[in-house]
C-alpha cells in the first residue's frame, strides 16, 4: 500500500497477534522551531548503506554498491517528505552522505566517531539547540577484532522546557526472533551483552531523572512478550510508539526500529502519532533506496 503526501491511509490491524490498533501512514507537517508545549517529531530511518565510496571499494561488501544519484535524489526527497525534527540515522557512511539528504541549511548532523562503513547518527532541524556525548562504544563487544559493531549516538537536546537525551542504536542482526535468554545461536549472544550495555544506560538516565528516548534499528521483533523488551524494561518502564502494530514498509511486516521513550519522556509520547512514510517505488527499487521505511512519532513537549 502506498500513500500520498499529506494523506493517511488506514492499514490492516495485526491479526496475528488479536489486536486491532488503527495506524496511518502519511506525513504530517511541523511548523519549524521548538517552542515549550510544542511537539517535537522524532524518527529513526536505516538507509541501507548509505555511502559516497565508489563502487568496488575494498571497504565494501562484494554484494553492496553505492546508490546512484537518482537514488539519492529520490531519498533527499522522501526525506523532505518525513520533515521530522531530529532523525535517528543508522547504515550512513558520515555526515558527507548524510548531508546530500539532510541540507546543512535545514538540519545540522551528529554522528559517531566510528571507524566502519555503518555509522549511526543524528539529523537535527536547525535552530534545536543539540550537543553530542561520548559515543556508547560498549556496544561494540568486540573492540579487539578486526570485525566491530556500532556504538550508539547519544545526544542531548537543549529544549525550552529542559532537556531530552536521545540514544541511536543499531544492533547486531542474526537474532531477530529467538528466546534471548535461551537461544544457542551466536549473534543473540551478542545481542545479550548489547542489552546489557542499555540496560546500563538507561538506569543511569532514571538516575539522573531526565527524559529520555532510546530509538533506531534493534533488529528485533518486539511484542508485549518480548526478552530484550522485557530485559530494558527491568532497568525503567518504556513506551514503544510501535506497541501493538506491524510495519506496512514494502508490503507489510514486523517492526524491526522501534521508539522507546522512558522516564518523563513517556507521558510524552503520543501513541497514536506513529506513522511509517512508505515509497511510492516498486519493489525492485527496495536495494537502490532502503529495505528500512522512516517510522516516526510525535512527543508533546511539557509546558
Amino acid at each position: 500500500m502506498t500513500d500520498k503526501q499529506g494523506q493517511g491511509a488506514a492499514l490492516d490491524p495485526p491479526k496475528a497477534r488479536g489486536l486491532w490498533k488503527p495506524l496511518f501512514v502519511g506525513i504530517f507537517l511541523l511548523l519549524g522551531g521548538v517552542a515549550q508545549g510544542a511537539e517535537l517529531k522524532v524518527a529513526t530511518w536505516n538507509l541501507n548503506w548509505l555511502t559516497s565510496r565508489a563502487d568496488g571499494d575494498p571497504a565494501l561488501p562484494a554484494d553492496v554498491h553505492p546508490k546512484l544519484p537518482a537514488d539519492i535524489a529520490a531519498l533527499r526527497r522522501y526525506a523532505a517528505a518525513l520533515d521530522a525534527d531530529v532523525v535517528a540515522l543508522q547504515e550512513v557512511d558520515g555526515p558527507g552522505i548524510a548531508a546530500a539528504l539532510f541540507p546543512p541549511d535545514r538540519y545540522t548532523l551528529y554522528f559517531t566517531g566510528d571507524q566502519v562503513i555503518q555509522r549511526v547518527g543524528f539529523a537535527v532541524r536547525r535552530g534545536i539547540a543539540a550537543h553530542l556525548n561520548p559515543d556508547l562504544t560498549a556496544l561494540d563487544i568486540y573492540p579487539d577484532a578486526h570485525f566491530h559493531l556500532r556504538s550508539g549516538a547519544d545526544l542531548t537536546l537543549d529544549l525550552p522546557g529542559g532537556k531530552l537525551r536521545l540514544l541511536d542504536v543499531h544492533l547486531k542482526t542474526g537474532c531477530h526472533f529467538d528466546p534471548l535468554a535461551t537461544s544457542q545461536r551466536p549473534q543473540c549472544a551478542t545481542m545479550r551483552q548489547q542489552v546489557l550495555v542499555l540496560q546500563h544506560w538507561i538506569a543511569q538516565r532514571r538516575a539522573e531523572g531526565v527524559p529520555f528516548v532510546l530509538i533506531g534499528d534493534f533488529n528485533r521483533v518486539m511484542d508485549a512478550e518480548d526478552g530484550v523488551l522485557a530485559a530494558l524494561q527491568s532497568s525503567g518502564p518504556l513506551a514503544r510508539a510501535t506497541e501493538g502494530h506491524d510495519s506496512p514498509c514494502w508490503g507489510g511486516g514486523h517492526f524491526i526500529d522501534h521508539i522507546l521513550a522512558g522516564g518523563p519522556a513517556r507521558s510524552w509520547l503520543d501513541p497514536a502519532s506513529l506513522r511509517v512514510l512508505v515509497y511510492r517505488e516498486t519493489v525492485a527499487m527496495r536495494d537502490h533506496l532502503s529495505d528500512h521505511c522512516p517510522v516516526s512519532a510525535r512527543l508533546h513537549l511539557p509546558g
